[in-house]
């Protein structure tokens, strides 16, 4: 169970990697839609999921047990950031439909990836000490 203070900040934490990821998808739309670009931005988004899954943990305080629900808070906030931005106000994250198409894509993986590394650390740290 997360306390107050811990959702508090993985909010704010959500609207921090909202901004930077907006910005990404704004200020570098070549990398979206450029097929060899956009394998790299998918590509490096897998460890750039890692980072934001080790700082969700160190902002938030999150024990083990408190990654997975800490990160889909994380999630969740900047996913419905994202779904009024991409309603309301696409614009934000360029005027071509099809960078904000792709730049939703982009996000969508991003989230993933960030949920499946979550998974992952806090299946690895249950695991016995010892065992394969």
């Amino acid at each position: 169970m997360l306390n107050r203070f811990q959702i508090l900040s993985l909010i704010i934490l959500s609207l921090l990697f909202w901004l930077a990821a907006a910005f990404y998808v704004r200020l570098a739309p070549g990398a979206l839609t450029d097929p060899t670009r956009c394998a790299i931005a998918f590509a490096t988004t897998m460890p750039v999921g890692w980072l934001s899954v080790v700082l969700t943990r160190r902002v938030g305080g999150l024990s083990t047990e408190q990654l997975i629900p800490g990160v889909a808070v994380v999630g969740a906030a900047a996913m419905m950031i994202d779904g009024v931005a991409l309603r309301w106000m696409p614009g934000i994250y360029g005027g071509n439909d099809t960078v904000v198409r792709l730049g939703a894509a982009w996000l969508l993986w991003g989230y993933g990836t960030s949920l499946a590394i979550a998974s992952v650390m806090a299946a690895r740290a249950r695991r016995p000490v010892g065992s394969a």
